[in-house]
């Protein structure tokens, strides 16, 4: 009787032992979590063979969940496939994760390139329901109809061509001796591990319209992602670098979006009808350097122009401007010029003429152009014909005419639905206020006036 006895206990034991292992809630609060948010293939893919990866789904709960279903958004015609711990989708129905446990999401992705109308971005989603709760896994993956880079480093000379995308995964890099060409109407998506750096020359050679400008941004291009600031390190040009032009070309969504390091003999970068924006960090820095630049504009970027420990820097016809967003609040001058860096001082010579220096009136900053000195290095800055938000003019300058605390009365402002444009509306104070020079077109190429005044900032009022 006794082993009858001794079986009959453990039988018990593990029967209570089971009820309490698999007792369920439905309970919203009882909340599961993925191990990705997003899925990322960053392979190139084709007709014949696929990828997979997989997603784990976590139940940390002291009871087991039930989900009712995991779907793939994109159905049984989605380059997508997915199999939950051995069942295969598009949609696949109640699994039980107990507690403490976890289940897989197997996820296989194949890609036609010859498809004509291929995006070289393919995204879909996965769905997780459970206790009312819902749970979006993102996809995406690149198609094959773009050029792929991979901690490419150009050690020749390279020419790019608008043929198809350029996708950089984890960086790039312009040898010493080597010169990279990007021509008209190229687009460069960069990943969010992929800085572009410059040891060589960059030649960038975009023309006036949108369809033929260069574009440098960030390789997210779904909603909200396509906007985001920081979506990228940005381009660096190295103490090495040299004779860089860029031409019409706009460079947004960067942590720092122009980067130039040393020296300040000669023109290190020339920048012609160009536009930076949404930078988190910073527009444009540079550090003892030289840069010209002519119809540039730089705008809604933590900080926007940064020019520290001298240099040499000749900007005529720029529009700085920031407007606070959920994604970058303005707290700093949208131009800043020191001799110093980490209590090192150097020559500095700054001219900046029929510039606009502006930004909302948040109270936060009362000077959006600061000039700080240290030592008793070369030191010229001058300013002339610019208009511009400040409380006090700069010290340390020479200004020769100065519009203060005008609003500019840009075209559109709205924060809102992300909505800007720079250019002027007919009443702005900024309208025929510069000084003639040889630049003969604005940012938009089209043409400033010979023999009268032109008007102040990147744009001209047509």
């Amino acid at each position: 009787m006794k082993p009858v006895r001794n079986l009959l206990l453990l039988s018990l034991i593990v029967l209570l032992f089971a009820c309490t292992k698999e007792s369920f809630t439905n309970d919203s609060s009882a909340l599961l979590t993925t191990s990705v948010d997003t899925l990322h293939f960053d392979t190139v893919f084709t007709s014949t063979g696929s990828t997979s990866q997989f997603i784990k789904v976590l139940n940390d709960n002291d009871k087991g969940v039930h989900i009712s279903s995991v779907k793939l958004f994109g159905g049984s015609s989605s380059p997508y496939k997915i199999n939950v711990d051995g069942t295969a989708g598009p949609q696949v129905n109640n699994i039980d994760v107990l507690a403490d446990d976890s289940v897989y999401i197997y996820v296989t992705v194949s890609i036609n390139p010859s498809a004509a109308n291929l995006p070289f971005l393919v995204r879909d989603s996965i769905e997780i329901n459970y206790n009312g709760n819902k749970k979006i896994v993102q996809l995406d993956a690149y198609g094959k109809n773009a050029h792929f880079f991979r901690n490419k480093t150009i050690k020749t000379s390279e020419f790019w061509n608008d043929d198809l995308p350029y996708v950089i995964l984890g960086g790039i890099i312009v040898d010493t001796n080597a010169t990279l060409t990007i021509n008209k109407g190229c687009r460069i998506y960069c990943h969010a591990d992929a800085p572009f750096i410059i040891n060589g020359t960059l030649q960038v050679n975009g023309e006036k319209f949108d369809s033929t400008r260069v574009i440098f941004t960030g390789d997210r291009l779904d909603e909200p992602y396509r906007d985001f600031p920081a979506s990228y390190p940005g381009l660096i040009f190295t103490d090495v670098s040299k004779n860089n032009i860029i031409n019409y070309a706009v460079i947004k969504n960067a942590y720092q979006g122009i980067v130039v390091v040393e020296p300040s003999t000669g023109t290190k970068l020339t920048l012609n009808e160009t536009i930076i924006d949404n930078a988190y960090d910073a527009g444009l820095i540079g550090i003892n350097t030289s840069i010209t630049a002519r119809n540039l504009l730089v705008s809604n970027c933590g900080k926007n122009i940064l020019l520290v420990k001298g240099g040499n820097y000749n900007f005529t016809h720029c529009t700085a401007t920031t407007y606070s967003s959920n994604f970058i609040q303005h707290k700093e001058p949208v131009l800043v010029v020191t001799n110093y860096l980490n209590n090192t001082a150097s020559n500095l010579n700054a001219i900046f003429r029929n510039c606009i220096f502006w930004g909302d009136a948040n109270g936060i900053v009362t000077d959006e152009a600061v000039v700080l000195k240290q030592g008793n290095t070369s030191f010229n800055v001058s300013f002339d014909q610019v208009l511009w938000r400040v409380e006090t003019n700069p010290a340390n300058t020479t200004i020769n005419g100065a519009i203060n605390n005008q609003d500019p009365l840009f075209d559109t402002i709205n924060t809102a639905q992300k909505i800007y444009s720079f250019r002027l509306k007919a009443n702005s104070p900024a309208i025929d206020k510069g000084i003639s020079t040889s630049i003969n077109i604005d940012l938009d190429g089209k043409a400033r006036p010979v023999g009268t005044k032109p008007d102040l900032g990147a744009y001209e009022k047509q």
